[in-house]
């Protein structure tokens, strides 16, 4: 058997996220169709980071185990064949007996776009949150540096949320301008369900005036979900990188 190691781009706009249901497309079950098409083979897939419905991917990373003899530099054209419009494969590479995309990724990249704009812009919409009133760009961004470092992130996870520890660490949380719009950019060591989301809604409240920046520090300290700001939606989420300490992409 051959462990694959997959990198993918989607627009999550249509898909009902990354894992398999009942009802509605995913892109783990529109891979794995793809997967059986191209080999013959049922197998499971398995992401980096089960994204959200909504919630669109640019460096999604995955695995599965396969006995076909197509080399792996084959394997994306042969994917794209059968994937609908909004997934492609970029790259594949053969792993090592063991990669796990998801368990041995060493930090995720996300980043959260917000447009300033009053105006529809088309060709954005669907990747962007828009905001038409004027935000305290500078407070969100002093906010956004304080979340840097290991925390317990309670606040700024759903209510749903069945883990072992809320403790995570970010590595980078940062809040960028880029021309009419700004970017959350945020890299961690894991993150929880919603978390980036409830991060985005929460410091729209510091840039909308509804929250002072001296009770944004204490919502970490709060561990009460009720204490951060609501969830912002899935559309201006993205999924950027996935990077692993030992990484299959380094080589060959």
């Amino acid at each position: 058997m051959h462990r694959m190691m997959l990198m993918l781009e989607y627009d999550g706009t249509d898909f009902y996220g990354w894992q398999v249901q009942a009802e509605g497309r995913t892109v783990q079950g529109a891979l794995e169709e793809a997967i059986r098409r191209t080999t013959g083979e049922h197998v499971r897939v398995f992401g980096a980071g089960r994204t959200d419905s909504g919630v669109h991917a640019e460096g999604q990373v995955a695995h599965f185990d396969t006995a076909t003899e197509l080399p792996a530099h084959r394997l994306p054209g042969a994917l794209n064949h059968w994937l609908p419009p909004d997934v492609a494969v970029l790259d594949c590479r053969e792993a090592r007996p063991g990669f796990d995309a998801r368990f041995d990724a060493a930090s995720k990249l996300y980043r959260y776009r917000i447009l300033l704009s009053a105006a529809r812009r088309p060709l954005r919409e669907r990747y962007v949150l828009r905001r038409w009133e004027a935000l305290d760009v500078a407070a969100m961004q002093r906010c956004a540096a304080k979340l840097v470092g290991e925390h317990d992130f309670t606040s700024f996870a759903s209510e749903h949320t069945r883990v072992a520890t809320r403790t995570r660490r970010l590595l980078r949380s940062e809040m960028p301008r880029r021309g009419d719009e700004v970017h959350y950019v945020v890299e961690g060591d894991g993150f929880l369900y919603n978390m980036v989301r409830i991060i985005v809604g929460t410091l729209l409240e510091v840039g909308r005036g509804n929250m002072a920046e001296e009770d944004f520090a204490g919502i970490l300290a709060a561990r009460d979900r009720a204490a951060a700001g609501p969830t912002a939606p899935a559309k201006g989420l993205t999924l950027v990188r996935v990077n692993y300490a030992d990484d299959p992409r380094q080589t060959g």
